[in-house]
C-alpha cells in the first residue's frame, strides 16, 4: 500500500498552509499545534445527492489544528504528501496561493452510483468556485463510479479567494449545505480553549 493510500484510509478510520495555504505565520503560531480536540465529523461539511453523500473537509492550518493530535497529523500529511503537485498548478496559474480540500464521496444505497468531480462548488463572498485542479487519493477514483458503500476521495485545489474563516456554501449538482456558518463556530471556540490550554501548559 502506498503512503498516500494508507493516510486515506487513516483518515477514513478517523471518521497547513506552507507555499500553498491560506493562513499566515502569524495566525499558526497563536494556534499551536497538538491541543484540538475537535472531531473530522466536527469540520466536514455533508451534501446528499440522491445515493451520494459528499464529505468536504478544508485543509486550513488554522481549521485542521482544532482537530485531535491524530486527526490533526492525519490530514497534515495528506496535504503534505501532495505539495510538489499543489506547487505545480500554482506555478502554472500564477496563483499566490491555493485553498485545499479533501472530498470524499460515498455510495449508500445499493447498486452503482456514478459522479462528476468537478460538479462541485464552493460560494465564498458572493462568488461560486470551481476546484482549479484535483488530485485522486483512492484508486478507480477516474472511474467516477462507486458501488454501494465504496468510498472515492480526492485533494481539490482552490482559488485562494476562497475564504474559510467566512460563511459559505458547498454544492454538488443541485444540493447545497450552508452549514459551514455554524460549523465556523466550532472551530472558532476550539481555538480560543486551544490557546487557553497552550497557555496554561507549563
Amino acid at each position: 500500500m502506498s503512503r498516500t493510500a494508507l493516510l486515506v484510509t487513516i483518515l477514513m478510520l478517523a471518521s497547513a498552509p506552507a507555499a500553498h495555504g491560506q493562513a499566515s505565520p502569524a495566525d499558526t503560531a497563536s494556534l499551536p499545534a497538538g491541543f484540538g480536540t475537535l472531531r473530522q465529523d466536527d469540520i466536514a461539511i455533508k451534501v446528499q445527492y440522491n445515493a451520494l453523500q459528499v464529505r468536504v473537509l478544508p485543509l486550513d492550518e488554522t481549521v485542521i489544528r482544532t482537530l485531535s493530535p491524530d486527526s490533526y497529523r492525519a490530514l497534515r500529511e495528506l496535504r503534505e504528501s501532495k505539495r510538489a503537485a499543489v506547487n505545480a498548478v500554482l506555478r502554472r496559474t500564477g496563483a499566490p496561493g491555493a485553498s485545499l480540500w479533501y472530498v470524499q464521496f460515498f455510495n449508500q444505497e445499493q447498486g452503482e452510483a456514478r459522479f462528476s468531480p468537478m460538479e462541485l462548488v464552493i460560494t465564498s463572498a458572493g462568488r461560486d468556485f470551481r476546484a482549479v485542479d484535483l488530485f485522486p487519493l483512492t484508486l478507480g477514483f477516474g472511474e467516477q463510479r462507486l458501488q454501494q458503500r465504496e468510498v472515492q476521495a480526492a485533494l481539490y485545489v482552490f482559488d485562494p479567494a476562497v475564504d474559510v474563516n467566512q460563511p459559505l456554501t458547498v454544492t454538488f449538482e443541485t444540493q447545497s449545505s450552508a452549514v459551514w456558518e455554524s460549523l465556523l463556530k466550532k472551530v472558532e471556540n476550539e481555538r480560543a480553549l486551544i490557546r487557553s490550554r497552550a497557555g496554561s501548559k507549563p
